[in-house]
């Protein structure tokens, strides 16, 4: 099957973009800057990502909002319209995450919500609506400087509150911006239907915004702490054990998968997501084996090298009562590397890690 594009792959040819398959995607993983520059220029400026492979399902109409409640885990009664909501939608029979996405509530009956890439039909099975992800591009704009610089372009959309939703008009075309991000950076995601998204995109490098590819997005959304579908989040995975129990409104009536995570609460959960840091630059990767006293206890869901730490750093699942500060090993590859267990994230104001680690300089 050929992989779908974005309506901003022309512009990510003529930068020099290397092209990944992402979740049937062809998606720029990396300009010729390189991920670890790219990664530093979000922390200390401001970057433009292409996400339009995440989905748009549109839900609108009178039930809109009573179908969202029955089937996420989070209560819109908490926000209004104009407002964003992070929340899950689970498995039915396990209370697993099958998907965990952001709703944009855009008008009092009119709904966005965004799943991941791959999640899209399952969403819509799930909920209904419409698949509109084809007639937009999404340009996610992050880092200390990324509203300073969107002012420039679009000053409605840089002035939107921290998961605020917001329409706006940028050449004629009606677009949406929301206050929301992956990668720990306060920033604006903007919504810019295709006809208008290569010129969207051309006025934010005129301004100096760094573009930066999927590459950079994960090691930025791993330093903050934030989950990976298919690596902190998936089948089998539920939130209280990503530590996610916030996502979960148990106030508000039912909702799918709930009588499964009820029984999970009651019972306790076998395993906990927690933050590594390890002692030196390599990074554990996927897969690889925790170990606390010489035993095998838990596996690394996500690892990678922290540019800003300058060491390696993962997420893994271990027994709950393995806490931070604990010293553990990892079986990277045969050879066991010690590592701290800390909670995430890794870098930025809520970061806490243990006395001695922190970002060089």
């Amino acid at each position: 099957m050929a992989l779908r594009r974005s309506p901003l792959a022309p512009a990510h040819a003529a930068l020099g973009a290397k092209m990944v398959d992402f979740g049937g995607w062809e998606m720029p993983l990396a300009y010729p800057s390189g991920t670890v520059a790219e990664h530093l220029a979000c922390r200390r400026g401001a970057v433009a990502f292409d996400v339009s492979h995440l989905g748009t399902v549109r839900i609108e109409g009178s039930e809109a909002f009573d179908m969202l409640q029955v089937t996420l885990t989070n209560d819109l009664r908490k926000i209004s319209p104009g407002r964003a909501q992070y929340t899950h939608l689970l498995d039915p029979d396990d209370g697993s995450v099958e998907d965990d996405l952001i709703v944009w509530w855009v008008g009092t009956e009119h709904f966005e919500v965004m799943p991941n890439a791959s999640n899209t039909s399952r969403v819509r099975e799930a909920m209904g609506g419409s698949d509109t992800t084809a007639t937009r591009a999404v340009v996610a704009i992050q880092g200390p400087e990324a509203r300073k610089r969107l002012a420039a372009v679009a000053p409605d959309a840089a002035a939107v509150a921290h998961f605020g939703v917001i329409s706006f008009t940028w050449g004629g075309h009606l677009s949406l911006a929301a206050g929301t991000g992956y990668t720990g950076e306060d920033g604006v995601e903007c919504a810019v239907p295709a006809a208008g998204a290569e010129a969207f995109w051309s006025a934010l490098m005129e301004e100096g915004i760094t573009p930066a590819g999927l590459g950079a997005r994960d090691t930025l959304r791993l330093e903050a702490g934030l989950p990976l579908h298919g690596n902190e989040l998936g089948p089998g995975i539920t939130p209280l054990q990503a530590g996610l129990g916030w996502v979960v409104a148990w106030d508000k009536g039912e909702f799918r998968g709930r009588a499964a995570l009820e029984e999970e609460r009651e019972a306790g959960i076998s395993r906990r997501l927690r933050g590594l840091v390890m002692e030196g630059r390599q990074p554990p990767r996927h897969g690889y084996a925790v170990l606390v006293d010489g035993r095998a206890a838990g596996y690394v869901t996500s690892g990678n090298y922290s540019p800003v730490l300058e060491r390696g750093i993962a997420l893994a699942f271990l027994p709950p009562e393995v806490a931070p500060g604990a010293r553990v090993g990892v079986d990277m590859r045969g050879r066991e590397a010690e590592a701290v267990v800390v909670k995430p994230p890794f870098v930025g104001p809520r970061a806490s890690l243990p006395e001695g680690i922190a970002p060089p300089g």
